[in-house]
């Protein structure tokens, strides 16, 4: 049904063919992946489109030769999703690695030119996560990379994980830091403020790997 009936605003182009926007195609490709829809074409985009410096960016249909660190983790998801599923391809692999090492290289949350933080998200841990690259998020990818890669956790990664576990509570929990902006059909997380059922298993699970690896 969405092949027939949906096409993107972007140009009006075919649903699972995919558009511009790097995030809008991983996701599509997760989606897709699940109901069984021909997504080899949006994967082979991400392996066209991938830049110089390793990474992606949405902007680059407005001429960005440099990568996001959203965009980046965000297409690593549905790179990993595509492997997950089928294996994947020496290209795909290979364009997951670099777009890896160029978050590794910034130890997920700085900037590689200044070396300061990328921005004030970096600890604000709120679910959905949508697109943001904080460091939950990204080390949740990681972590669930390192479980079909069979490797352990890159080092670099140490400081955006003490970023994770100063934010636990003393009761074990993660709160709800509040949702991105935009429209949505209904609420299914907790408050800000209050205690998040779905950050509080993302962290666990990543510190749980980190600190079994480190032992």
């Amino acid at each position: 049904m969405l092949a027939q009936n949906s096409r993107w605003e972007y140009d009006d182009l075919p649903f699972w063919g995919g558009e511009v926007d790097c995030c809008i195609n991983a996701w599509t490709v997760a989606n897709g992946l699940w109901l069984g829809a021909d997504i080899a074409g949006i994967v082979d985009w991400f392996v066209e489109h991938r830049l110089p410096d390793g990474g992606w960016n949405c902007e680059w249909v407005e001429g960005s030769k440099r990568s996001s660190v959203h965009s980046t983790l965000n297409s690593l998801k549905g790179l990993l999703a595509y492997e997950v599923a089928t294996d994947g391809t020496d290209a795909t692999r290979a364009a997951r690695r670099s777009g890896e090492e160029y978050l590794l290289q910034r130890n997920l949350i700085r900037r590689l030119s200044t070396g300061e933080l990328v921005g004030p998200w970096v600890d604000h841990f709120g679910y959905p996560m949508r697109w943001v690259c904080n460091a939950l998020n990204a080390a949740e990818y990681f972590r669930q990379a390192s479980l079909l890669d069979g490797s352990l956790p890159d080092p670099r990664m140490a400081e955006a994980i003490e970023l994770i576990r100063a934010a636990r509570q003393p009761d074990g929990t993660w709160l709800q830091a509040g949702r991105d902006p935009g429209r949505v059909w209904f609420e299914f997380d907790a408050p800000a403020g209050e205690p998040s059922k779905w950050l509080t298993l993302f962290g666990i699970r990543v510190l749980d790997w980190w600190d079994a690896a480190q032992s």
